[in-house]
């Protein structure tokens, strides 16, 4: 079984999937106030709740990011321990890259969205090949969402995180509804991390536990007790993985 955890975004996930991807079972977790507290024993229930126990477990697949920086670290931090504990490799995935695999079979390219900080999204560009496997054309970047009309090509497809801020804004920006993936596609699935991670486990392909770190993009915004921004970097960040 890999265990995988999606804790980027505001909707995080945590699955199990079989080694011939299928779903054995998900949980979707809606973010509120001191939600992460519950993660743990989320995936206690959901291992213990399908008959299985830890030691079923084989690999442990997280998101990397980019998306929240607490949800990232809390995240990648569980990911890590329970790898520890289990002597399981662990097999980081970028959340962009999930979320543009969340769209098969399409010949468009894929722009997958995050909700990033200060009115601002982080994305990517995506193409399947006629094997329908994904690839990378674009870098990680972050920009204003009002950008993404002039960003990518009249074809490309967008799927996100954030429908009703995100998905019904790009409607109003395209006015091309048929570019907007639907309203139940625009969260993150757990599934999808261990679905790729899959890939790598069989190819043998894990990182090492302690130098996955989160891809952020940003630094986050630190604040004093005065509520005033001390520290930002609001420069552009790029990177590939």
């Amino acid at each position: 079984m890999i265990l995988a955890l999606n804790t980027s975004t505001r909707q995080s996930s945590i699955a199990l999937l079989r080694m011939d991807r299928t779903v054995a079972a998900e949980s979707l977790m809606v973010e509120g106030k001191g939600h992460f507290g519950g993660l743990m024993p989320a995936v206690d229930m959901l291992i213990t709740g399908t008959g299985l126990n830890h030691k079923d477990i084989a690999c442990v697949a997280a998101a990397t990011g980019p998306g929240s920086f607490t949800g990232l670290r809390v995240g990648l931090s569980l990911a890590k321990g329970i790898s520890q504990a289990l002597g399981v490799p662990l097999i980081g995935i970028s959340s962009l890259r999930a979320l543009a695999f969340q769209l098969p079979f399409t010949p468009n390219p894929i722009a997958p969205i995050l909700s990033s900080r200060r009115g601002e999204i982080f994305t990517a560009l995506f193409l399947r090949s006629p094997g329908n496997l994904l690839h990378r054309k674009e870098k990680d970047s972050c920009y204003r969402l009002l950008d993404l009309p002039n960003l990518f090509g009249d074809t490309t497809v967008f799927i996100g995180n954030d429908f009703l801020n995100h998905g019904l804004r790009l409607k109003e920006l395209l006015e091309d509804h048929d570019r907007i993936a639907p309203p139940q596609y625009w969260h993150l699935k757990a599934s999808s991390i261990g679905a790729l991670a899959a890939d790598r486990f069989d190819a043998d392909d894990s990182d090492d536990v302690g130098s996955l770190i989160p891809r952020y993009l940003r630094l986050p915004d630190i604040r004093s007790q005065s509520g005033l921004v001390t520290q930002n970097n609001p420069s552009r960040q790029h990177v590939i993985y």
